[in-house]
């Protein structure tokens, strides 16, 4: 486990690339934890100080963080920095197993509906969202002025 100095990344941005700054630093350093270059455990830097050292804006050094955690690549512990999670842990590879074959079956049958790849995500985007509506609707009981709360049982188990 160890703090990792700016003068360990040497990012460079891609001036011709269509991709947001935030999105090509994300792709760097995901791409360097994938390769093990940064290994579980490490503290990347902080996120000012990245900022200065590669001299772009705070909110870009930050979006790319957001993100990175988002997918699981780094844990952020507030008033202790940015952590390298340890995505090869036998649960994660585990779950991500399960995940990619039910993902993989998923995008065969659509692909044998005649539905491209983009097409395919548009619906799910548009499926999720349809969902999350459903979900967050109150549910009124018949016939009173009750509205039902909803209580997630898995809150416990997401970490809710």
């Amino acid at each position: 486990m160890a703090l990792l100095s700016v003068e360990e990344f040497t990012f460079e941005p891609d001036e011709d690339s269509t991709s947001p700054l935030w999105l090509q630093l994300r792709r760097y350093i995901a791409g360097l934890i994938n390769t093990g270059k940064i290994k579980p455990g490490d503290q990347l830097p902080k996120i000012r100080e990245l900022a200065v050292a590669l001299s772009i804006n705070f909110n870009t050094v930050n979006k790319s963080y957001l993100s990175l955690a988002s997918d699981g690549y780094v844990n952020s512990v507030r008033g202790k920095g940015v952590f390298v999670s340890d995505v090869a842990s036998p649960a994660a590879v585990e779950e991500y197993a399960e995940v990619t074959a039910l993902l993989s079956e998923c995008l065969k049958s659509c692909k044998e509906l005649g539905l491209s790849y983009d097409e395919t995500v548009n619906q799910m985007k548009r499926y999720v969202q349809k969902l999350k509506m459903e979900e967050s609707k109150p549910r009124a009981v018949p016939g009173t002025n009750v509205i039902e709360l909803v209580v997630d049982d898995n809150a416990e188990e997401k970490g809710a």
